[in-house]
C-alpha cells in the first residue's frame, strides 16, 4: 500500500478552512503516518483529525492505547474511493489531553456524535475497533439516518464485567498499582499493545514508536487509564447499548476478526454473529488484536466492500 504520499496531496479540500493547520509533533514519521491534521473545537477541548480524499465518507474509531495512527494503511488504500475520516479521541493522539474532563465510553461517546453532527457526515461507514465499539457504535444508536454501513474490528458493545479476566483486569488497572504502571510506567502502549500481536514484526520499533510518543508523560496517560479502569467499570452503558442493538440491524453490518486476539476471543465473535445472523464475516486467522496492523489488505478490503455496497 502507498503510505508515502505526502502530506500536501492527501489533505482534503471539505477540511474547515477557517481553523489554522497545527504544527506536526517531531515525533511523528509523515513516511509512516502522511496525513495533514485538522482541527475539530469539542466543547472539552480541540480534537485532532485527519480528513482526506471524495466520495462516500468513511469514519474510523480508535480504541486504546491508540489513535488514529492505527488506521493508516486503511487510508491509504481507500482515500483514492472515499472520503476518510479518522479522529483522535480527547486523551489520545495529537488532541488535546486536559486532566479536568471525563474520559469515561459514554463522554468519548458524546463528543464522536457532536464530531460527526458538526461535519454533517452523511451516507458514512461506520468502522469501529477496542473501545471504539461502544465509543463509536452510538453514532449508529442515536443518528442512524446519518449511517450507511457499519464495520465492527474486535470489539464489543454489551456488559461484560460478569467474565472474571474482564473484571479481574479492569479492577487491577484502577488499584493504586495500576495507576503506577499506566501513569508512571506508561504500561499500556509499552507492554500490553505488544502482547496483543501474532507477528511481532509487524510492529517495528518506529511503528512502536509512534505508539508510545503520544503518551509521553504521566499527565498525557489519563485517557488510556481511564479506559483501562472502564473496561467493565461502565457496564451499565454497554448495557444500555446492547439493548438497543436492534437498531443495527437496520444497516448492513460486516464483523472482521483477529482470531488470535488474547482480548477479544472467538467468543465475542460468536456474540456478534447470534445477534446479527446475516452480518458477513471475515475472520483473519493470522492475526491479534489489530487485524489492521498485521493482515491491512485484508481489512481495507472488507471496509472497501462494505462502503461500496
Amino acid at each position: 500500500m502507498n503510505t508515502t504520499a505526502t502530506a500536501t496531496s492527501l489533505s482534503s479540500s471539505a477540511a474547515p478552512a477557517a481553523l489554522p493547520v497545527p504544527t506536526q509533533p517531531s515525533w511523528l514519521d509523515p513516511q509512516l503516518y502522511p496525513f495533514a491534521p485538522q482541527v475539530h473545537r469539542s466543547a472539552d477541548g480541540p480534537m485532532h483529525y485527519v480528513d482526506v480524499g471524495e466520495g462516500r465518507p468513511i469514519l474510523f474509531v480508535h480504541g486504546t492505547p491508540s489513535w488514529s495512527f492505527e488506521w493508516r494503511h486503511c487510508i491509504a488504500g481507500l482515500h483514492h474511493e472515499f472520503r476518510c475520516i479518522a479522529p483522535d479521541q480527547l486523551g489520545f493522539g495529537r488532541s488535546a489531553k486536559p486532566r479536568d474532563i471525563g474520559y469515561a465510553p459514554a463522554d468519548h461517546a458524546r463528543r464522536l456524535v457532536d464530531f460527526v453532527d458538526a461535519l454533517d457526515l452523511r451516507d458514512l461507514t461506520l468502522v469501529v475497533h477496542d473501545f471504539g465499539g461502544p465509543i463509536g457504535l452510538p453514532v449508529a444508536l442515536r443518528r442512524p439516518e446519518r449511517v450507511r454501513a457499519v464495520v465492527v474490528i474486535n470489539t464489543w458493545m454489551w456488559a461484560h464485567g460478569e467474565r472474571r479476566d474482564v473484571r479481574r483486569l479492569s479492577r487491577l488497572v484502577a488499584s493504586p498499582l495500576g495507576r503506577f504502571f499506566y501513569l508512571r510506567l506508561n504500561a499500556s502502549p509499552r507492554w500490553l499493545l505488544p502482547a496483543t500481536f501474532v507477528d511481532r514484526s509487524k510492529l517495528t520499533c518506529d511503528v512502536h514508536r509512534h505508539y508510545l510518543a503520544p503518551f509521553g508523560r504521566a499527565s498525557e496517560r489519563v485517557g488510556a487509564w481511564t479506559l483501562g479502569r472502564e473496561l467493565a467499570g461502565s457496564d451499565p452503558f454497554y448495557a444500555g447499548l446492547w439493548a438497543q442493538r436492534a437498531r443495527l440491524a437496520e444497516r448492513p453490518l460486516s464483523l472482521v476478526w483477529g482470531m488470535q486476539d488474547i482480548a477479544f476471543g472467538e467468543d465475542y465473535l460468536e456474540r456478534w454473529r447470534e445477534a446479527f445472523p446475516e452480518a458477513s464475516v471475515t475472520r483473519i486467522e493470522a492475526a491479534g488484536h489489530f487485524p489492521q496492523e498485521e493482515q491491512p489488505e485484508t481489512v481495507t478490503a472488507a471496509i472497501h466492500a462494505a462502503a461500496s455496497r
